[in-house]
């Protein structure tokens, strides 16, 4: 009963679309028009791609440091290592260049050389009072000489913020405006005002003047991704339509699919705009991956109008058929395709989540185009010229159907063999594949923002903030003897760590008093004695300058302070053993009765979202597994056929994971979504050939190895077309300079290759091979979906001319 419904359902779609050609072209113009309107609301993410959900422990405690200290990721550096800077004229230059940023609005406070001051014991007023290190400005080699002499050696509380005594290497903090850092205010600074005054600072004075920070880093890479889109949009359209071109030697052809994915694009951004999603790294990459899906429904379909035509010359025979017979099937590979999109809206991640549903709804979106706009346009235009059907005829298609079948009939072990051999050595790659939870690991390498990352992981111990955030569960409890010198210990761990900068806190502040205290004599930068506390805690009680100085390490109860440091971009192990050391210091340090101590800052958060992705990876591929099964079971009603068509595409994937393993490819938030992509794309070869398979099974009356050859030689060419345009498709996302873009397209592109190699040869190997099992009329006789209907030549199709 489904089954004729369902053959039904076709023939009456077929119906309505060629006799309402002119009102469905409208209504496809309308929708474009309004999607279209809806591209203004598309905007550009200027916030980091946040991986773990709001409700998760991590972020939650990550939102509370931020509620009690403010926004972290503020600070912008700038960084010189040039002998040459400490000149008079060099020297004031770059202190009016730090100088020249404090007036402007999106800027909080700027820290240079010129703002560092001395902390100054006042005996007469029993307070502590700073002193400029530099006056007004420098006048002479000798007072250069001087300063250095009194930064790089004689107040270390300084050392590693602003200078890098070692190197000589000198920098300036911009702490930007808190409220501009995750908005459009934040690029507009960076871009149109921080660059262009540094760009003319360099040329002025021929100094190479570096520049990081998180705000800046995420400015310089969301100018990147905005950058890459027309570039993968341009290079799909060209790749696919070029091998399109190839395979079917007609502009009209070529120039009918490119018509159909350019509108597909013209609807997937407005799908975005609608659903006011933003612009990220992973939405950038769906506009060319419309492009790349969309080609293939192109190619069955126009293929198949081809081969009708040839077959018996009636164009609105052919047009009927193209809708009636390969419309279900396009529907199914869609919707498999979708789904293995589909599943990342399931987990709980936003990012992940935005994507899916874009993906998905534009997947299902491309195919109404495509069996709307190709079999109207083609019932528009004259029949075929014969030499737009000479595609058919060429020799290489004929040999490389022979050798298929070839392989399938005389090498079932040789191919069993290697499936095998490929399974064991993937196993083993998959064991030494590792996680990445690195910050920059993804960014493009080639980039100037990119070496500066790393000029200042080298000088200063990196950017990446992480913060140890004590409540000592009351007030002014921070500034108890004991809790700084718990401190002190903890902040003894983190310099013995290679891969952590120097720490900053109170505690800093504190020895920094008792060496002010001893008029500056720099042996006394340590904390004071319980009897020295208790001056040396009335001097800074009396110093309004030092509470300015406090505000940044404690909170405004006394309750909460932080120790702050930079890490190095890491790998996801190392920065697990660094936790797992800095924790069992914490445990040990701060009992949990009188303190909780928490670690964060946007390098943990990520690398904790990564590890939480990889879970989810787990599930989804898990998820779409599942529900594809689900699928096959509807559509085949039989758990073998579920099995023999799930081992072509899992191998596969299983390959890939060992490539990767092999070659160092880590898992991280961008080569996780190979395995979904392309699971959900591969079955759709599968779904193809089983349903000619069964419809060769009725025709040939039930004989396994003539429908199996049958099958072959009907879809055999179609599923190397579309796999070559998948290939090369996907391959275009290799020109990215996003490492994560560029291990997305290679992956998927060797899994589709893998997956095509595995549906030609080892499904029917598997079919021939289990034909026993198999061969009975029940199993496949009357599935529950009829994907490609039966010949039907009594269609009277007179209904189709009016």
């Amino acid at each position: 009963m489904f089954k004729l419904s369902t053959i039904n359902f076709w023939k009456v779609a077929a119906r309505l679309i060629l006799r309402n050609r002119i009102i469905i072209l409208i209504l496809i113009a309308l929708a474009t028009f309004f999607l279209s309107t809806q591209w203004k609301y598309m905007r550009f993410t200027f916030t980091e791609a946040n991986l773990l959900p709001d409700d998760n422990e991590v972020n939650i405690t990550y939102n509370e440091f931020l509620r009690i200290f403010g926004e972290e990721g503020n600070l912008v550096v700038l960084g010189v290592k040039d002998p040459t800077l400490f000149t008079v004229e060099k020297l004031n230059a770059w202190n009016r260049l730090s100088e020249s940023f404090k007036y402007y609005d999106e800027v909080d406070a700027v820290l240079s050389i010129k703002d560092l001051k001395k902390l100054v014991k006042n005996t007469e007023k029993e307070r502590f009072d700073l002193e400029p290190f530099i006056k007004d400005s420098l006048t002479s080699l000798e007072e250069i000489d001087s300063l250095q002499q009194e930064l790089f050696h004689k107040y270390p509380f300084y050392d590693n913020f602003l200078f890098n005594k070692d190197t000589r290497t000198i920098r300036t903090a911009i702490y930007l405006n808190k409220d501009i850092v995750n908005t459009s205010a934040r690029k507009d600074f960076i871009v149109d005002i921080l660059q262009p005054k540094i760009a003319d600072f360099e040329a002025k004075y021929n100094l190479d003047v570096r520049v990081s920070g998180m705000p800046y880093i995420r400015t310089l890479n969301s100018e990147n991704i905005v950058g890459e889109i027309p570039l993968f949009i341009g290079a799909a359209l060209f790749v696919t339509s070029f091998i399109f071109f190839l395979f079917f030697r007609s502009f009209r052809a070529t120039l009918i699919a490119l018509v159909v994915v350019c509108i597909g694009v013209m609807w997937t951004f407005g799908i975005i705009g609608l659903l006011g999603y933003e612009i990220t790294v992973l939405t950038a990459l769906i506009p060319p991956l419309i492009i790349v899906i969309g080609i293939p429904n192109c190619i069955f379909l126009i293929n198949k109008y081809q081969q009708e035509v040839k077959l018996h010359g009636n164009k609105v025979k052919s047009l009927q058929r193209v809708i009636t017979k390969i419309g279900n099937a396009t529907l199914m590979t869609n919707a498999t395709t979708a789904t293995g999109f589909a599943t990342f809206i399931l987990t709980e991640s936003t990012l992940l989540k935005e994507f899916g549903i874009v993906s998905s709804l534009s997947i299902i979106s491309i195919f109404l185009l495509s069996i709307l706009i190709i079999p109207i346009i083609y019932s528009i235009l004259p029949s075929p010229k014969e030499r737009h059907l000479n595609h058919f005829n060429r020799r290489w298609i004929n040999s490389f159907t022979n050798w298929i079948q070839g392989m399938v009939k005389h090498r079932r072990i040789t191919i069993y063999l290697t499936a095998v051999s490929l399974l064991t050595l993937s196993i083993i790659g998959i064991f030494q594949i590792k996680i990445s939870g690195s910050l920059i690991e993804d960014m493009p390498q080639n980039t100037e923002f990119f070496r500066d990352i790393r000029f200042f992981e080298n000088e200063f111990n990196g950017i990446m903030p992480l913060e140890i955030m004590i409540d000592t569960k009351r007030k002014k409890g921070v500034m108890t003897l004991s809790t700084l010198k718990r401190m002190n210990e903890q902040e003894d761990l983190i310099i013995e760590i290679p891969q952590l900068s120097r720490p900053i806190s109170v505690v800093s502040l504190v020895k920094y008093s008792k060496q002010a205290y001893y008029n500056g004599n720099p042996k006394y930068y340590q904390l004071p004695t319980s009897q020295e506390n208790s001056f040396i805690l009335s001097y800074a009680k009396n110093s309004n300058t030092e509470a300015d100085m406090l505000k940044s390490f404690v909170d405004s109860t006394g309750r909460y302070a932080r120790i702050t440091t930079f890490m190095k971009d890491i790998g996801t192990d190392k920065m697990e053993r660094i936790e797992e050391d800095l924790q069992t210091e914490i445990n040990k340090l701060f009992p949990a009765e009188n303190y909780n101590v928490t670690m964060t800052g946007k390098a943990l958060v990520f690398q904790k979202g990564t590890k939480y992705l990889v879970k989810n990876l787990v599930i989804s591929l898990s998820l779409a597994i599942f529900l594809i099964a689900l699928f096959m079971a509807y559509l085949f009603r039989s758990f073998r056929m579920i099995v023999i068509s799930l081992i072509p595409n899992l191998l596969p994937l299983l390959i890939t994971a060992g490539l990767m393993g092999y070659l160092g490819v880590p898992i991280k938030p961008s080569t996780i979504l190979v395995f979904s992509i392309a699971f959900g794309i591969s079955v759709d070869d599968t779904i193809h050939f089983l349903a000619k398979y069964r419809q060769e099974l009725q025709a040939n009356n039930w004989k396994i190895k003539q429908s199996v050859y049958g099958a072959l030689r009907e879809t055999g060419v179609s599923m190397f077309y579309t796999s070559i345009v998948l290939f090369f498709g996907f391959s275009v996302f290799t020109l990215s300079s996003f490492g994560g873009t560029v291990a997305l397209g290679a992956l998927v592109s060797t899994t589709l290759l893998f997956a095509m190699l595995s549906n030609l040869v080892l499904l029917p190997s598997l079919l021939l091979s289990l034909e026993k099992s198999i061969a009975n009329k029940e199993t496949l006789k009357k599935p529950s979906i009829n994907i490609i209907p039966e010949e039907d030549d009594s269609e009277n199709e007179s209904n189709l001319n009016s």
